[in-house]
């Protein structure tokens, strides 16, 4: 389980990211697509075209952390999914996060 500070900015990647990216990928999608800074301490969340596979990518003072989760059943629901996105990137709560996570979709709470 992750433990995440109420305080810390969550960022979603609304477009389907290529899973292969690693560290570097990534933080070239946090700059690009995202538009924000990649060390300033938020989490960056990237999800594949079918919605089964999830990355988060967090710097953490010293060092790149990656975390990566695959559904056996079902897929993530991103808030952004059930209605038209103009934005590449979306931000949500930390507490969000977790739900998201456990393949609770989020338009549903």
């Amino acid at each position: 389980m992750l433990n995440i500070s109420r305080t810390t900015r969550v960022f979603l990647a609304t477009v389907p990211t290529d899973m292969r990216k690693g560290f570097d990928g990534l933080h070239a999608l946090v700059e690009s697509v995202i538009e924000e800074d990649p060390f300033a301490g938020h989490l960056f969340v990237f999800r594949n075209q079918r919605r089964d596979r999830i990355k988060l990518l967090w710097w953490d003072r010293d060092g790149w952390s990656l975390f990566y989760k695959r559904l056996e059943k079902g897929c993530y629901e991103f808030p952004t999914d059930r209605k038209e996105q103009t934005s590449r990137r979306c931000e949500i709560r930390a507490e969000e996060l977790l739900l998201l996570l456990e393949g609770i979709d989020l338009a549903a709470c």
